[in-house]
């Protein structure tokens, strides 16, 4: 049996299995490979939780949104209201002023009036008593005037008591 090559390669790969069946590198094989599929495991696992951890704290944070929503809308709401009301509020003090102050015209337009006939009354009483005085001493003699005179005191210290 002549030895070549191909029986020595043979051998040698025998021996190599061999060997490394005798130093147990398959269950050294097996057992990284458990340990890399079990920290695989752990990683899917601890994924899998912060997956759902995170689901939560997006629901969390969504149902926050909503109520920040919902209070901006009351916020907003409230906001008009009140717009609303201030706006009725400044339109009835507005109405009130300007009826105020109509009215206010309206009374010195009426005093404006009442001084206005007062005037007219003394300037036409002026200009009766200076006619009556002018007919009076052009018709009246001595003894008529100082009756009337007489007469025109007696009356006037009568409404002055």
């Amino acid at each position: 049996m002549a030895f070549d090559a191909t029986f020595f390669a043979f051998v040698g790969l025998v021996l190599f299995l061999a060997l490394i069946v005798y130093l147990k590198v398959p269950g050294m094989m097996a057992k990284s490979l458990d340990e890399r599929a079990e920290n695989i495991r752990k990683e899917l696992d601890e994924a899998k939780r912060l997956r759902d951890e995170a689901q939560l704290l997006l629901a969390e944070y969504q149902r926050k949104r909503k109520e920040a929503e919902a209070d901006a809308a009351h916020i907003v709401a409230a906001a008009e209201r009140e717009a609303a009301a201030l706006t009725a509020e400044a339109r009835q003090k507005t109405e009130e002023f300007v009826t105020r102050r109509n009215a206010l015209s309206e009374q010195k337009i009426k005093q404006a009036e009442a001084d206005a006939i007062g005037a007219v009354r003394a300037a036409a009483v002026d200009l009766a008593i200076a006619a009556a005085e002018s007919v009076i001493a052009k018709k009246a003699d001595t003894a008529t005037r100082d009756a009337l005179f007489q007469d025109a005191v007696g009356k006037v210290q009568s409404r002055l008591n």
